[in-house]
């Protein structure tokens, strides 16, 4: 049984800064992924739960930038909103294929856009969240799955 402060101190250790967390929360799930196509198995179990990972933090960013009082520029969220289709494309093509190469283009892109984040927040201390506060929650609750 898991204990509930766990998941609180696994929130508190990722910072209270929501482009930190979108950061860290790609670079799991690209770890995930990676570990499957480093031991390929088209059947694994862990294998669809790395893919529904990824798919849940796509979904999530897919809504913030589609809501309309995100601050970021229109051309930005319309290229995360692209981007996250293909993610919701490229995951049923790795799902329906038994090739591990597949997982190549989710991999790569949740580390372009980890480091991307990572970068943007060293750079500035002053940086505007891409996720609303209404749904930096069900950020949260990912870490804890």
């Amino acid at each position: 049984m898991r204990n509930p402060t766990d998941a609180y101190g696994k929130t508190v250790k990722l910072g209270s800064d929501p482009r930190e967390l979108e950061a860290t929360l790609l670079i799991q799930a690209a770890s995930r992924l990676q570990k499957h196509q480093d031991n390929w198995d088209p059947r694994s179990k862990d294998l669809s739960a790395a893919l529904q990972f990824n798919r849940q933090i796509w979904t999530i960013f897919a809504s913030a930038v589609t809501d309309e009082s995100n601050e970021l520029p229109l051309d930005i969220r319309q290229n995360l909103a692209n981007l996250a289709l293909f993610v919701f494309k490229q995951t049923v093509a790795v799902q329906a294929s038994s090739d591990p190469q597949k997982l190549d283009s989710l991999i790569n892109i949740n580390r372009q856009i980890a480091a991307g984040l990572f970068q943007k927040q060293n750079l500035s201390t002053q940086a505007a969240p891409t996720i609303p506060a209404a749904q930096a929650g069900r950020t949260s609750q990912i870490i804890t799955s």
